[in-house]
This record gives C-alpha cells, structure tokens and sequence, in this order.
C-alpha cells in the first residue's frame, strides 16, 4: 500500500491535509468534553437539593428521636415527623438524586453530539478521496514497476498522447520527438508523475 506521493509537491500538499484532518478531529473532540464538563457543573445545584433535603430530613427525624420518649403520643408524634421528614427533605433528596442523573446524561450526549456530528462530516467528506488517492498510487505502483522495452512504449505513447502539456514539458522538450526516436525515459518519468510516482524507464523497477 503507498500511502504517500513521491513527488515533493504532492506529497507535502497530502500530508498537510491529512495533518490539518487530525488536528481538526482533535479539535472536535476538545470540544466535546468542553461541552459537557460545562453542561456536567449544573450538577452542583441538584447536588445542593439533595443536601438541602437529606438536612431537611434529617431535622424532622432528630425532633421525632427528641420527642419519641414523651409518654402516651411520643411513638406518634415521632412516626409523625418522620414521615413530614421523608414527605419534604426526603422528596427533594430524591429529586436532587434524579436531576443529577438526568443533568449527567445531558452532558454525555451533548458531548458526544459536539465532537461526532461535525468530525463525522469532516471525514464523510475527506476519507473517501484520501482513500481513493491511495488505491490509485497503490494500483499505479503495481502496474508501473518494473516492465519491458514494449510496456515502456506503451507508457510513453500514454504519456504523448494524454498527459498535460505542463507535465509532458517537465520531463521533455519533444515529447513526440521523443517519442518516434525512442527516447522514452522522459515521457515515462511524466506518467509516473502523473501518478504521484517518481522515476524513469530505468529506474521505476527500483524506486516504486
């Protein structure tokens, strides 16, 4: 598998793409816990609650203990307050209890929501050609390496008859003179750059 280009432009333009999807999927994930640890501190006010009410009742259980001894209506009185105790500060406790899962909860999916939904447009959008980029070096390595005096005339007529001439230019001053007196090196050199490869007709064998 070629992951990378062999030619300088491409290949520094490729790994700064990739570099630049890193950074940004890092950047989304920063996000995302900043998101809910900031989402994830409103636990404090149904932590208070919950403090507030385990106080509340423990209050009234005290005041049912202190009272319980009274003859005759203590045991009441003391049962009395212990379920006033469990009605109120009990109630809040447990919807202090409640709140802080649900507040929890929200700040997970918020979290997630923050660094999947844009990272995952992110990489819908640059894998698939990332990817495609490297099935086609791969395929062009493996088709390109090595070869024979026919294969490289073939190439070379590739090369005259469909590449740029930009391309065919950095390699030949000629292409087609080139070409009909057989020196192929240079129009062989233009198919590989056009495939992000480096090398000649004498060389591809070894650097591909």
């Amino acid at each position: 598998m070629k992951l990378y280009p062999d030619v300088s432009g491409r290949r520094a333009t490729t790994l700064a793409l990739d570099a630049a999807t890193v950074l940004a999927v890092v950047l989304f994930a920063w996000l995302g816990t900043v998101v809910h640890d900031g989402v994830e501190e409103l636990t404090a006010v149904s932590t208070g609650v919950q403090r507030v009410g385990a106080d509340v009742e423990g209050a009234f259980r005290d005041a049912g203990e202190a009272v319980g001894g009274a003859p005759l209506v203590g045991g009441d009185i003391r049962d009395a307050l212990r379920d006033a105790g469990r009605d109120t500060g009990g109630e809040a406790a447990a919807a202090g209890r409640e709140g802080d899962q649900k507040i929890r909860a929200l700040a997970d999916l918020l979290g997630w929501l923050t660094f999947l939904l844009p990272a995952g447009l992110l990489l819908s959008r640059a894998l698939p050609p990332r990817v495609e980029q490297v099935r086609r070096m791969t395929a062009a390595r493996r088709v390109l390496r090595g070869g024979d005096g026919e294969l490289d005339h073939l190439l070379a007529q590739r090369a005259a008859f469909g590449l740029p001439y930009a391309t065919l230019l950095r390699h030949t001053k000629d292409p087609l003179g080139d070409l009909q007196v057989g020196r192929l090196d240079g129009l062989v050199a233009a198919v590989l750059e056009d495939a992000g490869l480096r090398g000649s007709a004498s060389s591809r064998g070894s650097r591909a």
